[in-house]
């Protein structure tokens, strides 16, 4: 989580009002929201004033810059403090501010020409300041919705970004980097789209209340399902129609929509992708209007697309529409909607809920697994949170503005009940899942906050047993992490589950054999298990209290009795820590030669460990800590531990010991290690030994941690302290001497640092109990915030002191020592520099927080003031003294330089000192990488832990403290260094030195510090550049390749931070990007080595990614400077500075104004620079020009890389908002011939740019309510054909125009005469212009372009390219046909040519040229179809397997948006018989999908079109060809896509299917009359002559299946009538066995039956298909009934709540399938019993007394006496009538049995009883219960303990008996 987030956090709702009000009296308003911490913090008086100057000067600035129009760094640099101060102090400013700051920034994000990453983070500070709505209601603000569209709109639908004239990058890193980074606190990476979607999401509350009318208008007329543009409309509404109106303004809001929108849900039957939309609009509007809308009619509905969203497997055939699963719903939208939903008067949304989660359980089981699973446990994990969220709002969130939930739909505790029964289940199951216990945790945390008493137990019951098992260690991770959830829940305890807190101690003492050495994720959980049990409960005896105490309860007197036995567990815990100790050691782990280091695992084993044993002890009562703590200083002081593993365990757990009780454990702890560190040392030599005395390490490891507590208790011991210290500072081994460094700065921290002295539980620390006070009441209470009583500790003068004695002592000879190295006046060893180095490290880490920042001049220049806030600390400097950070700095970079000069190879005495300089820069007594992960680990404790039923911050205490110390972290945090001084610059320099360094590890260590360094100094980065360049420039010959690469590394950054090679200024560009092509001519520049030639590379490919276009219109609006004039009016604070004078102001408008002309100079000089490299690149690398000082032969071997890279840079440069200057227009258009490939392709891509677009004029047409919109559509009898109609007809190129509705206004083209003159003469053009010209009219230009574009890529993967086609569509467009000519002989060779590149190269042309005209005069038009018609049809003959696809996408482009009238010389060449058979099956398929592209682009507007095609199809559906009949149904399914059952629309005029069914059906009519099963006897050939009728059917039966099939996925609703009357056909081909034959036909019947059965059906329809059905089921083929029942499967579930809501249908099915149990066929009967097994398992029957009785009933039909048969005579086959149905009796039976897999329901024990009386039985009734108990034994082996219990013992006998008997194995 990163910062930026911290002031999201919820406030406590404060009850002392008096706080609020002195805040309120000395600040000067009321604020808004502050954050509540602030008051906790020791120096918390002092913050008022500061946030007021803090916030004046914000206001004051901001609006100055504003006003003086400078938007960087001005704008940005002030919005950057006001996010840094939101930060700080929360909304800590009235509520007119508030509004004044929300306006002034959604003007600034609304600026039309800002770049995109200024945008970025104006809009996420908007975000944040809007996202708390309750504070801003719609009476204080009202935001228009327009401009946030326009934003939208011009980003995510960019027209030019395609082009490459706007470069968006894919993610944009805050834009703190690039500009101010502010302590560059997160760089976070987020999508623009994301930020934009959010800010909308943010503001949409405020749009004023006729934004729903306005949206609607704008929008409507996008909504045509068959185009893309129902998505981008879907999208909009989604997301910005309002939905929080009060109930007053309904009509002109939700009412205005909602029928229209919901009608269309329910009318779209197959899940288009923006149904996903509708459903976010609809949840969103449900969860906003709870109450106000009536839901029941569609709740059915809703459940029945839920479940079929989730894409459960059902049935034997696991076939699924492949747009189910990309479009399903999102499970966040999902749980919305259903949360809003539950409650209300009628319940029917609990009792379908229920009915889901009972018809899914199963799949639950953790022995199910697939793609599906991940979204049932989301559905589980996310739906009790916002049942939860729903009541926190209904019953414990302060009322606000928005509209409150009606009494009438408030959550009554029978609805609560009721949802965490329904949930209780799945979550219970999926505990063991697959993909790990997470999700049910969080779910069951939440459940137990709503029903403890219905959760918990169960949960307790899977863990007890878990903790004894020792063979499923998975079980018991699963159950630990499950109760960890529920912890808080159970030892609160309350009201509805007092008994909680009595399970307390029997789970933490069967806890503790989890701490296990050879088991790490056991280990782990345990130790989060215990911690988290114990912060919840002070660890105090109170057994006594039961005898001095009357008035306990039952419970409260077990807990007292049971509390004895704390001691016990906390001594048992030790033992068992001291057991995982002895086992860590490193002779017990590690070889002779393994490092010895801590592995990963050790070290969060370390970690568990030492935070569980510090809770343990800071919750322990005084007599227990004693015990405890002799215990730990026997076993530390008794043995010698190695200071690798074990050694820091046992150290830890002594810190730990000694932070709890500071004064016990010193008096224990200190004098023990000093004596026996003087003992050893006192001899000389061992001050000299290299390897020192294991006993000595040991003590100093113990001392240096011990040392780690409150700095008051450490004054007492000053002297020993000291006295260790001169002893061991300077100790010979290295490894002892570190270890002394680490007790100076344990020493020097507990000194200097304020932080929390405890972390309790209870304030004041854990006590005894009294007569008035029991601790066993205090078990898991919150913290309280108003008295959290947080005991500080703050240094004392005193310590003070001592600290600066210690560095006067300690470290000024150090430095002495190190200077006078430097100067060569002490010639000391490297390790004595390296052992000073390290001790003047720890010195200043120590001290820091001490010690005054560096000082020196600021570098800037600005209208602005850019100060920086200091933020205090609680710390005050004393300025008289010695301000040690200055004295380091000045002996540090003389040393660095000696360093260099004399010693480069000294590597680690550089590592050092790249570490010291970082914390001169940076350091105040916390690292941002710690405060990160302490903040990271705050939120998942706080999330695991939170109670989000209540909110208000009732988090326990310990949580509570350590938020407030992360609030003064983050103080210490936001650097007042980001003013940018002189010794700033010196420290960078250094360290870009030592970035350049020869060795290569120095140099990645010293880049990582300069990355973090220039995110933390504004402007340093301009600073730096030129810098980094001098490594690259080709003239230096003293550069070293090591230095070359590592100015390449600092030009590319890291992976999160700058990106230096890519700021986002002209000025930086200007510089950067030149040096890097130029640096190719750099003497160390080698490509022979990969390393480089890998670094250009992603530099080139990180400057792609990041860039974006870069502004070069820097003005800002009047109405912003407005809104910012009236923020400098606002009080309270009085803004200062104060309002700009008009002078200032029109200096400021100058300056803009100049840095506009600048950026755009920058722009065309930087053209011209880039232009000269790539010529001057090209010319040296041919060896032809330039003398250049060494030969061209060291040039050999690089050749186009830099040239390439120059190239990348320059298409960089190209805009849509400033033409391209000449001189690169030539250089695009030359380079269209370059050699090399890549060039080629980059100039392909770009020339489409400079095809300066010219200026259409446009009139409009104002359209009235609704006319015939017949006019847009083709007719034949009406089309353009002379010059005159081609004039009057009225062309609308875009297909979605005129669907819907008209819009307001619509724009057409206008009149030939009013456009710009077309065909200009050369003179006519401008300099770009006439460049193209000329190149595109040279023949040998041409020749030399065509020849190259028909060339050959790869084989077999060249492809249509769109960008050529833009190429030749730009061409046309501008020049009309000049080129034609010319173009026009290549184009009749190509089209003869079949190769593929050649035919993809004529189709580019082809379809540029149809684009191309869209302006030509009529007569132009005319001749260029005359010269096409024929090319097509030539090309359409030579048409081959690869090149069949680019002819698709050239019609299919041609067509697209183009008015069908003015394609009517296409269309009618394409319809000219496609299918004729000339040139075989493949050329008609071919034709048909070229036709199929065409048509499709034109959707509803050619109806006449698709009725010929239909008319012309008809005949020849019989064709025998596979290939054709497939793409028939493909095209079939086109023709009748527009013959959609949307609302409001109006019958089409396009083909039915109505009337197509009809026709069809009377030439099946001989496969319909007979009963026989249809085989597929056609071979494929054409055989001339006629066929009996029965063939042909056969033939076109084969097309309709394929039609079928095609549709099922394609098209927006299921015909269902339609399909009905198809459906005997298919149940008579669909074959049961799958036979090995292959058989087309029959395949595609099972295909299209499966596609049919999971359609989704409305409720009228059910009796039709269920009518259907019952017909089909009495056919005589067995194939045909056995078909029904697997079709039924699907159906049923595929639309479960709706057949729910009708209880004749599901009666009927019940009916049938019953009546097909009893069929004469087995696999019928077997097929009828799995499918009733499947209804019982997901609850759409149930089994009822008259069920049961029905089949116990069947299965006592008595069996007539076997006859002997005589030797030799037939066995009599057909079963009787009587054995049929005692089988379908016992197969009912078996039936219900497999329904419950999992568990043993009450009537299950009798059932099995009854069908173990049938296990001798004559066949096939005795193999059906065998392989029901078999499998019965199978699925219930698992928990077969629990399951034992729900039989008699007589019962158990018999199924023992039953199940392991020999007749099992028989």
């Amino acid at each position: 989580m990163t910062v930026s987030n911290i002031i999201e956090v919820e406030e406590p709702h404060l009850g002392d009002c008096n706080m609020k009000k002195e805040a309120t009296e000395f600040l000067g308003f009321v604020p808004q929201k502050d954050i509540v911490y602030n008051e906790l913090l020791p120096y918390k008086d002092k913050l008022d004033d500061e946030s007021n100057e803090f916030l004046a000067q914000i206001k004051g600035n901001l609006g100055r810059a504003v006003q003086l129009r400078e938007i960087w760094p001005g704008v940005l640099f002030w919005t950057r403090k006001l996010s840094t101060y939101m930060r700080l102090y929360g909304r800590k400013f009235s509520k007119e501010d508030h509004v004044h700051f929300v306006k002034l920034l959604y003007e600034l994000v609304t600026i039309p020409k800002l770049e995109i990453s200024m945008m970025q983070s104006f809009a996420r500070l908007l975000i944040t300041l809007l996202k708390k709505k309750e504070l801003l209601s719609r009476e204080d603000l009202e935001l228009p919705w327009r401009p946030l569209y326009e934003l939208q709109d011009r980003i995510l639908y960019s027209k030019t970004e395609h082009l490459g004239l706007n470069w968006f990058p894919r993610y944009i890193m805050c834009c703190c980097i690039q500009y101010w980074s502010l302590s560059s606190f997160s760089c976070i990476c987020s999508s623009v789209e994301a930020v934009l979607k959010t800010l909308i999401k943010n503001c949409r509350p405020y749009f004023p209340e006729s934004a729903t009318q306005e949206m609607l208008e704008e929008w409507r007329p996008l909504m045509c399902p068959f185009d893309v543009t129902m998505q981008k409309a879907m999208g909009y509404f989604e997301l910005f129609l309002p939905t929080t109106l009060p109930p007053e303004l309904h009509d002109k809001g939700f009412k205005l929509w909602f029928d229209e929108l919901i009608s269309l849900w329910v009318s779209v039957q197959n899940l288009p992708s923006w149904e996903v939309n509708l459903v976010g609009l609809f949840a969103r509007l449900a969860n906003d209007n709870i109450g106000y809308i009536d839901w029941d009619p569609y709740i059915p509905k809703i459940f029945t697309r839920i479940l079929r969203s989730l894409n459960l497997p059902v049935g034997s055939s696991e076939m699924l529409v492949s747009r189910y699963l990309t479009n399903a719903y999102d499970i966040s939208h999902v749980v919305i909607w259903i949360s809003a939903l539950l409650g209300g008067p009628s319940k029917q949304t609990q009792t379908q809920l229920s009915g889901l989660f009972n018809s899914i359980a199963s799949f639950f089981h953790p022995s199910n697994h697939g793609r599906w699973l991940m979204k049932l446990m989301k559905l589980v994990q996310r739906l009790p949170v916002s049942v939860v969220k729903r009541l926190h709002r209904e019953r414990y969130r302060m009322p606000t503005w928005l509209t409150p939930v009606p009494q009438s739909h408030l959550l009554s505790e029978q609805d609560i009940t009721d949802f965490v029964e329904s949930m209780k289940q799945p979550v219970l199951l999926a505990m063991f899942s697959k993909t790990g216990s997470l999700d049910a945790a969080q779910a069951l945390q939440n459940l137990a906050l709503l029903r403890p008493e219905l959760v918990i137990p169960p949960v307790l019951e899977k863990t007890y047993p878990a903790m004894e098992t020792l063979t499923e260690p998975h079980q018991l991770t699963a159950t630990l992490s499950c109760m960890i959830g529920v912890a808080r829940s159970l030892v609160a305890g309350g009201q509805r589950f007092p008994e909680g807190p009595t399970h307390m101690l029997p789970l933490l003492m069967r806890a503790l054999p989890g701490v296990d050495p050879n088991d790490f994720s056991k280990c782990m959980i345990t130790f989060q298990f215990l911690a988290t049990f114990v912060t919840l409960v002070p660890l105090v005896d109170c057994s006594a209290a039961i005898q001095t105490r009357n008035d306990l309860t039952q419970v409260e007197k077990e807990l007292c009795s049971a509390s004895a036995e704390f001691e016990d567990f906390v001594l048992q815990f030790i033992d068992r820590c001291f057991a995982l100790i002895d086992t860590s050691t490193l002779e017990q782990t590690r070889e002779e030669m393994e490092t010895e280091k801590m592995t990963h695992l050790e070290s969060l084993v370390e970690l568990g460990l030492s935070s569980t044993f510090s809770t343990i002890l800071t919750q322990c009562s005084m007599e227990i800590f004693q015990v405890a703590l002799g215990k730990v200083f026997n076993f530390a002081t008794t043995n010698i531990f190695e200071t690798h593993v074990a050694g820091r365990m046992v150290a830890n757990m002594c810190r730990a010991a000694t932070k709890c009780h500071p004064a016990e454990a010193l008096k224990l702890f200190l004098p023990q290690c000093c004596n026996a560190i003087l003992q050893i040392s006192a001899y000389e030599e061992v001050l000299n030994e290299e390897e020192l005395d294991k006993e000595l390490m040991w003590n100093l490891q113990l001392l240096s941690e011990v040392t780690r507590v409150d700095g008051d208790q450490l004054l007492l011991y000053r002297s020993q302290l000291v006295q260790i210290l001169q002893l061991t500072l300077h100790l010979k081994c290295k490894q002892g001497y570190n270890l002394a460094c680490k007790l100076l700065y344990h020493i020097l921290r507990s000194m200097s640092l304020i932080y929390p002295r405890e972390y309790c539980s209870m304030p004041g620390g854990v006590q005894q109990h009294t007569d008035t006070y029991l601790p066993i009441k205090d078990w898991g209470r919150p913290g309280d915030l108003l008295n959290l009583g947080i005991q500080w500790h703050v240094p004392s003068t005193e310590e003070r002191e001592f600290v600066f004695y210690l560095l006067d002592l300690l470290l000024k000879p150090e430095l002495q020592r190190l200077q006078k190295h430097t100067r060569g006046e002490q010639d000391i060893s490297r390790d004595d520099v390296l052992q000073s180095l390290s001790i003047v490290h720890n010195c200043l880490l120590g001290a820091s927080s001490f010690l005054p920042p560096l000082n020196g001049e600021p570098v800037i220049n600005s209208m602005i003031q850019l100060c920086e806030k200091n933020v205090y600390t609680g710390v005050d400097y004393d300025l008289s003294g010695e301000n040690y950070r200055e004295e380091i700095c000045k002996v540090i970079r003389p040393l660095l330089h000696h360093t260099l000069e004399h010693s480069e190879d000294d590597t680690k005495s550089l590592f050092s000192i790249i570490k010291i300089i970082n914390d001169l820069l940076h350091f105040k007594g916390s690292h941002k990488h710690e405060f990160d992960s302490r903040w990271k680990s705050f939120s998942l404790i706080k999330k695991s832990m939170e109670n989000k039923l209540h909110g208000s911050k009732q988090h326990i205490r310990a949580l509570l403290i350590d938020r407030v110390m992360l609030q003064h972290e983050l103080r210490n945090l936001t650097m007042e260094g980001c003013c940018y001084r002189s010794v700033h610059q010196d420290l960078i320099n250094d360290l870009l030195r030592l970035s350049t360094s020869r060795y290569s590890q120095v140099r990645s260590k010293a880049q990582n510090m300069l990355f973090t360094a220039l995110g933390t100094y504004s402007l340093c980065c301009r600073d730096i550049i030129p810098a980094v360049l001098e490594y690259l420039d080709p003239d230096r010959t003293d550069v070293t390749q090591q230095q070359f690469k590592g100015a390449l590394y600092c030009l590319l950054g890291n992976h999160s931070g700058i990106c230096l090679a890519n700021l986002q200024y002209w000025d930086c560009i200007a510089l950067t990007w030149p040096a890097i092509v130029r640096s190719g001519m750099n003497p160390s520049m080698s490509l022979e080595k990969s390393s480089v030639v890998r670094l250009f590379d992603d530099l080139a490919d990180r400057i792609h990614r990041q860039y974006e276009t870069i502004g070069i219109d820097f003005s800002i609006p009047e109405s912003c400077v407005e809104v910012a004039l009236k923020m400098m009016k606002s009080s309270n604070p009085e803004p200062t500075p104060c309002a700009a004078s008009e002078q200032e102001e029109l200096e400021g408008r100058k300056r803009q104004e100049q840095k506009n002309k600048d950026s755009v100079l920058y722009d065309g000089n930087l053209y011209v620079y880039s232009l000269c490299l790539v010529r001057l690149h090209s010319k040296c690398l041919n060896g032809k020009v330039m003398e250049i000082h060494w030969s061209c032969a060291c040039l050999f071997g690089r050749p186009w890389k830099f040239e390439q890279i120059a190239i990348g840079f320059l298409s960089l440069m190209l805009r849509d908002d400033h033409p391209l200057p000449s001189s690169a227009v030539l250089f695009f258009v030359e380079s269209l011939n370059h050699d090399s490939l890549l060039v080629r392709n980059i100039c392909v891509i770009f020339l489409p740019v400079l095809h300066v677009g010219r200026g259409k004029a446009l009139s409009s047409l104002l359209v009235g309510d609704r006319p015939d919109n017949q006019w847009l559509q083709y007719d034949s009898n009406r089309l353009p054909r002379s010059q005159q109609d081609w004039n009057e007809c009225c062309f609308i190129e875009k297909t979605h125009w005129g669907y819907s509705t008209w819009p307001r206004k619509l724009m057409l083209y206008a009149p030939l005469e009013e456009q710009p003159k077309q065909g200009k003469t050369r003179e006519e053009m401008n300099e770009s212009e006439q460049i193209i010209y000329d190149h595109f009219s040279d023949q040998q230009f041409i020749d030399q372009f065509i020849q190259y574009l028909s060339l050959e890529d790869r084989k077999g993967k060249d492809k249509f390219s769109p960008r050529r086609f833009c190429l030749f569509k730009g061409l046309f467009r501008n020049f009309d046909d000049a080129f034609l000519p010319l173009l026009k002989p290549h184009m009749e060779r190509l089209v003869a040519d079949s190769h593929e590149s050649t035919q993809c190269c004529v189709a580019e042309i082809i379809s540029g040229l149809i684009r191309g005209s869209k302006h030509w005069s009529y007569s132009k038009v005319e001749k260029l179809w005359a010269l096409l018609c024929p090319l097509l049809r030539k090309a359409l003959s030579n048409i081959t397997i690869e090149t069949y696809a680019d002819w698709g996408t050239c019609i299919a482009t041609a067509c697209e948006s183009r008015d069908p009238r003015k394609l009517h010389w296409l269309f009618e060449m394409l319809m000219e018989s496609p299918v004729t058979g000339e040139g075989g099956s493949f050329v008609d398929a071919c034709r048909l999908y070229v036709l199929q592209g065409g048509l499709a682009q034109q959707e509803w507007r050619v109806p006449e079109l698709l009725h010929r095609l239909l008319q012309y199809l008809e005949p020849k559906l019989t064709q025998v060809y596979k290939n054709v009949r497939e793409r028939i149904g493909s095209v079939l399914t086109y023709i009748f896509m527009i013959d959609v059952n949307l609302p409001h629309t109006q019958p089409t005029t396009s083909p039915r299917i109505a009337e197509f069914t009809e026709r069809v059906l009377a030439r099946l009519k001989p496969l319909t009359e007979g009963e026989e099963e249809i085989q597929n006897h056609v071979v494929e050939e054409n055989t001339e002559g006629d066929q009996d009728e029965r063939t042909q059917a056969i033939k076109l039966l084969k097309t309709v299946l394929k039609w079928l099939m095609t549709s099922a996925g394609r098209s927006f609703s299921s015909v269902v009538p339609e399909q009905l009357r198809l459906l005997p056909l298919l149940f008579k081909i669909a074959p049961v066995e799958n036979d090995d034959s292959y058989d087309e036909m029959k395949r595609d019947a099972k295909t299209c039956l499966s596609l049919m059965s999971q359609g989704l059906l409305y409720s009228e329809q059910i009796p039709q298909v269920l009518s259907a059905l019952e017909q089909i089921s009495r056919s005589s083929s067995w194939h045909a009934r056995y078909t029904v029942l697997t079709y039924l499967q699907i159906m049923v579930f595929y639309n479960l709540f709706t057949f729910l809501s009708d209880a004749k249908a599901v009666s009927d099915v019940r009916a049938l399938v019953l009546r097909l149990l009893e069929d004469e066929q087995l696999e019928v009967r077997e097929m009828a019993a799995t499918t009733i097994s499947g209804f019982l398992q997901c609850n759409f029957l149930s089994i009822d007394e008259p069920m049961q009785a029905h089949f116990e009933a069947l299965s006592k039909t008595r069996l007539p006496k076997r006859k002997r048969r005589e030797l030799g005579s037939v066995v009599d086959t057909i079963p009787s009538a009587d054995l049929v149905r005692r089988h379908a009796g016992v197969l009912g039976l078996s039936a219900c049995i497999l329904s419950s897999p999992y568990d043993v329901p009450a009537w299950m024990p009798q059932i099995l009883m009854d069908l173990s009386a049938h296990l001798n039985d004559t066949q096939p009734i005795e193999m059906t219960v065998k392989k029901t108990l078999s499998d019965f034994r199978r699925t219930h082996h698992d928990n077969w303990q629990e399951h034992k219990q729900k039989f008699t013992d007589d019962q158990l006998l018999v199924l023992t008996d039953l199940l392991v008997s020999p007749c099992y194995y028989a």
